[in-house]
């Protein structure tokens, strides 16, 4: 059985749970240059560089997604928000992104799989993908709006080869996340879809959406609404929401979402709103405490943490919806839906 039938059937009897924060984990660690730069000899520092330690601090990758695991996570990510060759370009990395995200897939294939040894419940592993620097839809030059730091297909070129190096690591699912500009999304998807067609296997695709103010907006305007629109060809496994703000938050969101996306939902919030010293403070049980109430109105398939969010959050998310349905995916009747910023539907 594929793992995609296998999500979706275990989707069918309860709350998955997805993981939580690696980011903030890994501060916690108190790391120092020497742990991030390892034996490589890269020609810059590599502090802050999370993502190089899938090589040169594995244990504490790996000691991390253990503690999710433990926690009840179904799904890990794999810690690769920033494995691409633009953003590695910072800390003079670009040519160590195969590397990264093999080792990275590697990892948390590894232990996906002995978990799922132990109980027979199948643990899955999603190929993360973050956003980069760099957006399609914007000019980073208020004086001159037509202009782009990067093109369409060099993005899905930078796009591609990190999703390469994770289904060849081995993770099941390729999680485009904390979308803020909708083209960058589509570069995403199109750069799977021909890997797709390149390895000729089915790749399932994760997209989720990160809001930039109340009103459900992302950095490049769409509404939530409109952004399931635009991604919609593409036939995500889920498509959700994560990052910006906390759970309280996103609640109309994810109620507008829930109603209208014919696929699973996966939400993964913040830990509530940052303090003025950018420290995330809501406890576990509040959080929980939030996410469930989505969960008993039937309004999500997948449940996690993202900034701020620990293995303690995610114990807690999971015993709180323990009992909790999961969310009957909708089927809209047929009708033509369009996006520009805001949604447009031509009714039959």
């Amino acid at each position: 059985m594929t793992a995609r039938q296998q999500l979706l059937d275990a989707a069918a009897q309860r709350v998955l749970i997805f993981d939580g924060a690696f980011g903030t984990q890994i501060q916690n660690r108190k790391l120092t240059e020497g742990d991030y730069a390892g034996d490589l000899g890269l020609l810059a520092d590599q502090k802050g560089n999370n993502d190089i330690l899938a090589l040169t601090r594995p244990d504490v990758i790996g000691d991390i997604t253990r503690a999710y695991l433990d926690a009840g996570s179904d799904v890990v990510s794999t810690n690769t928000f920033s494995a691409n060759r633009i953003s590695q370009a910072d800390y003079a990395a670009e040519g160590l992104v195969r590397d990264i995200n093999v080792a990275s897939g590697k990892l948390a294939r590894a232990l996906a799989d002995e978990y799922a040894a132990r109980d027979g419940k199948p643990r899955f592993v999603a190929g993360a993908i973050g956003p980069t620097n760099k957006t399609l839809s914007l000019s980073p030059d208020v004086e001159d709006p037509g202009y782009r730091e990067i093109t369409f297909d060099d993005l899905v070129a930078v796009y591609r080869e990190q999703a390469a190096a994770l289904v060849e690591g081995g993770v099941d699912f390729i999680l485009i996340e904390t979308v803020f500009d909708t083209l960058n999304a589509k570069a995403g998807i199109m750069a799977v879809k021909q890997l797709e067609r390149e390895t000729g296997r089915d790749i399932p695709l994760m997209i989720s959406m990160t809001l930039t103010d109340l009103s459900g907006r992302n950095l490049s305007g769409h509404t939530v609404e409109a952004f399931w629109y635009a991604v919609r060809h593409a036939k995500p496994l889920t498509i959700g929401l994560n990052c910006s703000f906390g759970a309280e938050q996103l609640r109309p969101h994810v109620k507008v979402l829930s109603q209208i996306a014919d696929t699973l939902l996966m939400i993964y919030p913040n830990a509530g709103l940052p303090n003025e010293l950018g420290e995330y403070d809501e406890l576990p049980d509040t959080t929980a405490g939030l996410v469930k109430d989505w969960a008993d109105h039937g309004q999500v398939n997948i449940l996690g943490g993202c900034c701020g969010s620990s293995p303690a959050h995610i114990a807690a998310i999971a015993r709180a919806v323990a009992k909790s349905e999961p969310r009957a995916v909708p089927s809209p009747e047929p009708a033509m839906r369009l996006a520009g910023l805001e949604p447009f539907t031509v009714a039959a």
